[in-house]
């Protein structure tokens, strides 16, 4: 099988041939038919956060596959059917993160692309317990970016409090800001989408966003208080002054919701103005099998539209270069459906 490889964080990847390997007993193996590039794969193919993934290893956590073939300990799922597998690769399930629906804060966690080996190949393993079914009737191709772009949004929004008569600012409309701004406005709160690029800006308008803000010659903070300011706010560009930014535009009692991991990021937080006004600052890091579950559901009942373009795998390096560049409005997508079966 084809799989793109990280064997150095100076390097780029190599897209070299590996066999296809066996699954254990509480293991699937998928026949991918689509892969996302998150930008979680690029921070993770140089090595950018702290806690760094060993060499080789192959990202991907956006995978959608048909299982191949299954452990003797996995029951719940047959060869044929068609899962995702998310960047929750597995959880301890017994602590008391997992078992009170917070799994994804399990420290005994392992993640996809990241610990284990992703799909960022023709074959991929996966824990059959946390991998999550895909509903007949969503494209692979749209399911990639829901599987961790669609999933980290829509908890980001669930915990940002949107709901009706709320305003919402989404900061950054490209791969997950242009599903975040979807999701609020499924929450019914009013929407302010906050980009520095043309063609962004153009998108969150296709999108419906109620306010749109252009960063490079608008005051974000100025202009979000001219409409009454953001009871909450995604912060989903990669920038340390698109997070003072989306502070600045919160009204009193407003909630920030910091997503976006830039490789230094910081926000310096003025502890005055924070106490006076009631601020809540969280972070929220991508959903559960539940949430995930639910975003299919919404997909498929046409309330979300996947904004994306496909490449082949041959082309990782330079797919990685035009998100760099921001020359990206939605997500990249691996198209793998040509994967012969084994």
């Amino acid at each position: 099988m084809r799989a793109a490889v990280v064997r150095s964080f100076t390097e780029p990847l190599v897209v070299e041939d590996r066999p296809v390997p066996i699954p254990a007993a509480h293991q699937v193996l998928v026949r991918m038919e689509a892969s996302g590039l998150c930008h979680t794969d690029i921070h993770a193919a140089q090595g950018d956060w702290p806690v760094r993934p060993s060499p080789p290893f192959v990202p991907g956590h956006e995978g959608i596959g048909i299982v191949e073939a299954a452990g003797d300990q996995v029951g719940h799922l047959a060869v044929g059917d068609r899962v995702a597998i998310p960047w929750l690769g597995e959880a301890c399930g017994h602590c008391d993160h997992c078992v009170s629906g917070w799994e994804t804060l399990c420290l005994e966690q392992r993640n996809s692309g990241y610990s284990v080996d992703g799909s960022h190949a023709e074959y991929a393993l996966a824990h059959g317990t946390y991998v999550v079914p895909v509903p007949d009737g969503i494209d692979p191709l749209d399911a990639a970016p829901l599987t961790c772009a669609g999933v980290t949004t829509y908890k980001a929004v669930k915990l940002s409090g949107a709901r009706p008569g709320t305003r919402v600012l989404v900061s950054g409309i490209g791969g997950l800001g242009h599903l975040a701004l979807q999701y609020a406005r499924i929450f019914g709160a009013e929407t302010i989408a906050v980009d520095v690029t043309d063609e962004k800006l153009a998108l969150a308008r296709e999108l419906g966003a109620d306010h749109v803000i252009d960063a490079r010659v608008q005051d974000v903070a100025d202009e979000a208080r001219r409409l009454g300011g953001a009871d909450a706010a995604v912060s989903l560009a990669v920038s340390n002054e698109s997070f003072a930014a989306a502070y600045g535009a919160l009204r009193r009692g407003g909630t920030l919701v910091l997503v976006a991991l830039p490789a230094e990021g910081r926000l310096e937080i003025p502890v005055f103005d924070t106490v006076l006004n009631g601020t809540k600052i969280v972070g929220s890091i991508v959903g559960t099998r539940q949430d995930l579950a639910e975003v299919f559901r919404l997909h498929r009942l046409g309330r979300t539209r996947v904004v994306r373009e496909s490449r082949d795998l041959a082309d990782i390096n330079a797919s990685i270069d035009e998100v760099l560049k921001g020359k990206v409005s939605g997500r990249l997508v691996f198209d793998l459906s040509g994967t012969p079966p084994v």
